[in-house]
């Protein structure tokens, strides 16, 4: 499928319904990006979607979103791939929804996260990018929320395997995950009011990133797991590992 007239980039968003994800598909979007969105719901204001078949084998969903993401590209090439799809849950080792949350944790992120791995080995430009989501607290232990600590310390692993020799990806790409604190969200806000919202991740700082690492305004080396630290209201990138 080629990119209408004047859309100057090709952008897939993994998880294009969420808060982060409809986010990112209307700046995108709104700088004539050529964008289409992955989600378990479509996005009607992408230019295309690819809707999630809910199953439980891996094997059987990745083969869905590959199959039909080849049928929507073609031989067409994308610049970037933005994994955001993800989700949280708590729970300690004995907490009775400890399995189940686990189960959860991770097909919401290691699922999406090995999928888009295996889009950008096969669609992703040489030199393009592929952003993954991680976490600042899976930098450490996680006690009271196991199950999402185990998941995006396995993003965050996949990036710096996918940045090495051999990986499967394009010529001269970038794998880079970000690692953000608690999410800026109306649901969360909602969940949690008495939080305190100054140390939360804004999507705008988010979704500006993303548009300098894809324009290589200001792209970070690949295998990069930078943290999103927030303080008294101001956000910054801080490296965690290289």
């Amino acid at each position: 499928m080629a990119a209408a007239a004047g859309e100057a980039r090709r952008v897939l968003v993994y998880g294009g319904r969420g808060a982060l994800g409809s986010r990112c598909v209307h700046a995108f979007r709104a700088c004539n990006w050529w964008v289409a969105s992955i989600d378990i719901g479509e996005n009607e204001e992408a230019s295309a979607s690819v809707v999630v078949k809910m199953t439980d084998s891996f094997t059987e969903q990745a083969d869905q979103v590959a199959a039909e993401v080849g049928k929507l590209l073609g031989e067409e090439k994308v610049d970037a791939i933005v994994c955001v799809a993800g989700g949280w849950a708590g729970g300690s080792a004995k907490s009775k929804s400890l399995f189940k949350n686990c189960d959860l944790m991770w097909k919401q992120s290691v699922w999406t996260s090995t999928i888009s791995s295996y889009l950008a080995a096969k669609h992703l430009k040489e030199g393009g990018l592929l952003t993954l989501t991680g976490a600042k607290a899976a930098l450490e232990g996680t006690p009271g929320m196991i199950g999402y600590g185990m998941a995006k310390s396995a993003v965050h692993q996949l990036c710096q395997s996918l940045a090495s020799k051999n990986s499967g990806m394009p010529s001269g790409s970038t794998a880079v995950a970000v690692l953000p604190v608690t999410l800026d969200t109306a649901v969360n806000r909602k969940s949690m009011p008495d939080a305190d919202f100054r140390s939360w991740t804004p999507l705008e700082f988010l979704v500006e990133t993303f548009h300098d690492w894809i324009t290589e305004k200001n792209r970070p080396r690949s295998g990069s797991l930078i943290q999103v630290v927030t303080t008294e209201g101001k956000t910054e990138l801080i490296p965690a590992y290289f």
